[in-house]
């Protein structure tokens, strides 16, 4: 038996199938990018960029994309300002999928994909900074500044929602429902001169140093306790009677609304 014909054709076959693999590779980067969380990101801000341009009067409505603006403790990044005469909209994408529940005071809304559950934090609160760092640098009051949340994706609402928190298209029918003009010409024009004077510049850089900055408050968060009922922040509390007199233990800090406890390891 000629053992170097079988090694030839062992090694032209494994040849083959590492080229097959070099020419699959693209589509493997490709699905996994489709997959990621930055995708996700980005393509939920192409479709409401997308709704802005089609379905907003330009000469009325004024969309700034991906602004990041310096804060004191670093920097927030806001998906999308949009500047009218009816008032300045602060506009926060969302691409999730699943059941979502929450309220407007909950800290943690919930998602919840077949029996998986997950807690993420409520838009309402992220968007407040936002809000509030818009509001100083163009010196505006909290009547002129409307927060808005859009979510796309496949998902649905499982409790009742405030107007301000939409699906998809429902962000321009909430920013249309604003009729009663507050702001003159001039005041957006200088509204829309100090955003793009007090911005950041769009680059790399500055959405690394933002993420960076992100992952700091992420790691702050996560060595602090959060109540596994509600998601409130948790209090050291001390047992005041019975055998366990004297212990200590994590109690949930809306107690008696919520009576959420963890045990001090």
């Amino acid at each position: 038996m000629d053992f170097t014909l079988i090694l030839n054709e062992i090694g032209t076959l494994i040849l083959n199938q590492i080229g097959i693999l070099w020419y699959l590779a693209p589509f493997f980067v490709i699905i996994t990018a489709l997959k990621s969380a930055w995708f996700k990101g980005v393509f939920g801000e192409f479709i409401v960029n997308l709704s802005a341009k089609l379905f907003l009067n330009k000469e009325k409505y004024h969309l700034i994309k991906n602004v990041t603006l310096p804060t004191e403790d670093g920097s927030t990044q806001i998906d999308h300002v949009i500047v009218s005469k009816y008032g300045v909209f602060v506009v926060e994408t969302k691409n999730m999928k699943g059941w979502i529940f929450g309220s407007p005071n909950q800290k943690t809304w919930t998602q919840k994909i077949y029996k998986y559950s997950s807690k993420f934090q409520n838009p309402l609160y992220q968007n407040y900074k936002h809000i509030k760092t818009l509001e100083s640098l163009l010196g505006l009051n909290e009547e002129q500044i409307f927060s808005v949340i859009v979510f796309v994706g496949d998902s649905t609402f499982k409790t009742e929602m405030p107007e301000n928190v939409t699906y998809g298209r429902g962000y321009i029918r909430f920013i249309k429902s604003k009729v009663q003009p507050i702001l003159t010409e001039s005041e957006v024009k200088d509204i829309i001169g100090k955003i793009e004077k007090g911005r950041l510049t769009p680059s790399f850089k500055t959405s690394r140093e933002h993420v960076k900055h992100v992952k700091k408050i992420v790691e702050k968060k996560g060595n602090s306790q959060s109540c596994p009922k509600c998601g409130e922040a948790m209090v050291l509390r001390e047992v005041k009677k019975g055998q366990n007199i004297g212990n200590k233990f994590w109690g949930c800090s809306s107690f008696p609304k919520c009576r959420g406890v963890v045990s001090v390891t």
